[in-house]
């Protein structure tokens, strides 16, 4: 009775040590894996997030790029990770894409999920000079012969080829037949658009914004949901054409399936509060990016909708990893 009555007290001591060190998380650094390599979208986003988590739970975290792959090794190092809440990562638009394309069987939900923090839909654009004058004009030649509007906006099987391949899935017309000029960049695209050599780029706003400025190319719509505030005279795909669009790109906060839940939920809170914070708007705002926030449940919706959209859009595509 003794030795038994001993392992008891032993037990709950351990427990009671094992919640007063979760209750004081963060008590070390932690670690922010961000797939992609310095200097781009998501490292910069990354930083600016990490920077004010730090002053959230009073403990610095350390920036590690795990590049290579697409994004594969990076994502990989952070589904591996301990479960602890001391290794969180970044988790981007090709964890969408990852298993429809077929180079790595990952999708959200091997991750915890923390909150979405950032999407940015693509937009149409056509020249100046177009007969297309609006998204319903456009929509109109796409159903009658998709083979016979160009697009272009990068490479066969990224964002912007996805968000075309989409929409011509979504008017109702054979999408397997969606004319795409690949490209080394959106940058190329726009160039192309803006020479005559295509009839619409599919690209990011802010990539396309001094050819907007000079008056070269146009505007018709938004493949997302939402006006986007900064261009409210450039309506939304559901405002224009009636339809929802799910592919966008996206950045969140994730970690290691298996996170503790008090863990994530102080993580959700303080990610909740940054979002939505002034500082992280003027932030976003200054780089032309979209600020989105979704936690919890609603974040694992949101990426379920994600893809779906993205794999019906790359099987329509014949997209596969080689």
């Amino acid at each position: 009775m003794k030795v038994v009555k001993t392992l008891a007290l032993a037990f709950a001591a351990t427990i009671m040590v094992a919640g007063s060190a979760m209750a004081q998380y963060p008590d070390r650094p932690i670690e922010l894996i961000i797939p992609w390599s310095a200097g781009g979208g998501t490292d910069a986003t990354g930083r600016i997030i990490a920077t004010m988590l730090e002053a959230k739970l009073g403990q610095p975290i350390t920036i590690n790029n795990r590049t290579g792959g697409g994004g594969i090794v990076g994502h990989e190092a952070i589904k591996a990770a301990n479960p602890d809440g001391y290794t969180l990562g970044i988790i981007t638009t090709e964890l969408s894409m990852y298993k429809a394309v077929g180079s790595a069987d990952m999708t959200y939900e091997d991750f915890t999920l923390i909150g979405l923090f950032n999407a940015d839909p693509s937009a149409v654009f056509v020249r100046a000079d177009s007969p297309y004058q609006t998204m319903q004009d456009l929509a109109a030649a796409v159903k009658a012969d998709p083979q016979a509007v160009k697009a272009s906006g990068a490479n066969f099987g990224g964002l912007n080829h996805l968000s075309w391949v989409s929409l011509v899935q979504l008017l109702g017309a054979p999408a397997d037949k969606a004319f795409w000029v690949p490209t080394d960049g959106a940058t190329p695209s726009l160039q192309l658009l803006a020479a005559g050599a295509i009839d619409v780029a599919v690209s990011q706003f802010p990539e396309a914004q001094s050819l907007v400025d000079a008056g070269e190319i146009r505007p018709l719509g938004f493949l997302g949901n939402d006006v986007n505030p900064k261009q409210p005279d450039v309506p939304p795909i559901t405002k224009a054409l009636g339809l929802e669009f799910s592919i966008a790109g996206w950045r969140g906060l994730g970690g290691p399936k298996g996170m503790p839940e008090d863990v994530v939920a102080k993580l959700a809170v303080a990610l909740d509060e940054i979002v939505n914070s002034a500082e992280f708007a003027a932030f976003m705002d200054g780089r032309n990016y979209g600020v989105v926030w979704e936690g919890g449940p609603h974040f694992e919706a949101y990426l379920k909708r994600r893809g779906e959209a993205f794999a019906a859009a790359i099987s329509t595509a014949g997209i596969t990893a080689q």
